[in-house]
């Protein structure tokens, strides 16, 4: 696994990293490192809501848009493991 170190930024830096891992995670073609990324996009999320939920001032937008990045990963887990599990059951018919 990938450490959010290795994304050229200060791990501490989550305002300028989240976006980056993020579409990394959505956009990753390797079937064996999309699991990794949306893990790491996950970290890079929880870790940003932290700070925002820390800080003052108006931040709705970006908290919209965290809030948003882990609906989508959600849903981006939940789909790849449903044709996980249909991939699954299509190759235990055919045995």
């Amino acid at each position: 696994m990938t450490s959010l170190a290795n994304w050229g930024h200060p791990v501490r830096e989550y305002k300028r990293v989240w976006p980056q891992v993020y579409r990394a995670a959505l956009f990753e073609l390797d079937a064996n490192k999309v699991s990794d990324r949306i893990a790491q996009a996950e970290t890079a999320l929880v870790e940003r809501a932290r700070e925002l939920f820390g800080s003052a001032g108006d931040n709705i937008e970006e908290e919209q848009a965290v809030d948003d990045a882990m609906y989508a990963l959600h849903a981006l887990r939940s789909a790849l493991q449903c044709r996980a599990n249909s991939k699954n059951t299509s190759e235990d018919l055919a045995a």
